[in-house]
């Protein structure tokens, strides 16, 4: 069975380049991105871990740690990690996991075997304070992801926990959102002082609320 939206994140025990760490213990009530990457020295991975990296202050303005994980070991990846703040003129300052044996991308259904039985594919785990699966995006080896969708899904993520809402379709931070059926238009006023517009009686829009 794979893992859900909802479901609880598994929990481990890893050694990173940053030290071992115990993963329930140091998301320390922060929003987690854990992500899968095929392999060391490789080159799409080299951008998205330096991407990542470049990416530290939007990170941490979401609250937000970032988790990477690699099939081989904690040499290999610090060696590559040289490659990466090359690269990227970057410093990765975030860990990276040592996965050789592959528990933990097992855990946590990385490993596709129709696509290799050896290495896992792009998957990415939003995981929040409570330690559930909020949501998750999944790329082949081939496809890179797309850093701007993951901040995104963040901010989608962050705002609908605290309200009454939803994003539409290419929603950007800053726009309006949908308010939820569940909320009656008795409850708007004062739900949503900014004021909405009513397209159809269950496509109510509101400006985005925490702006």
């Amino acid at each position: 069975m794979s893992l859900k939206i909802g479901d609880t994140a598994p929990d481990f025990s890893a050694e990173t380049t940053l030290g071992k760490i115990d993963f329930y213990d140091w998301t320390n009530g922060r929003w987690v991105v854990l992500y899968s990457h095929p392999a060391d020295y490789t080159p799409i991975c080299t951008t998205e871990l330096g991407r990542t990296a470049q990416l530290k202050d939007e990170f941490e303005k979401r609250n937000t740690s970032v988790l990477a994980l690699s099939v081989d070991d904690v040499e290999s990846h610090r060696g590559w990690i040289k490659d990466i703040n090359e690269t990227a003129n970057t410093q990765v300052e975030f860990p990276i996991i040592a996965d050789s044996d592959k528990t933990i991308a097992n855990a946590y259904q990385m490993i596709h075997e129709n696509a290799s039985s050896s290495v896992t594919v792009r998957t990415v785990y939003f995981i929040g304070p409570d330690k559930k699966i909020k949501a998750t995006i999944t790329y082949p080896a081939s496809t890179g992801r797309n850093f701007a969708e993951i901040l995104r899904v963040l901010d989608s993520l962050q705002l609908t926990s605290e309200f009454s809402v939803g994003t539409p379709v290419d929603w950007e931070d800053g726009q309006e959102v949908v308010i939820s059926p569940s909320v009656g238009n008795e409850e708007i006023p004062e739900k949503f002082p900014k004021g909405h517009r009513e397209v159809k009686p269950y496509l109510r829009y509101t400006p985005q609320p925490n702006k």
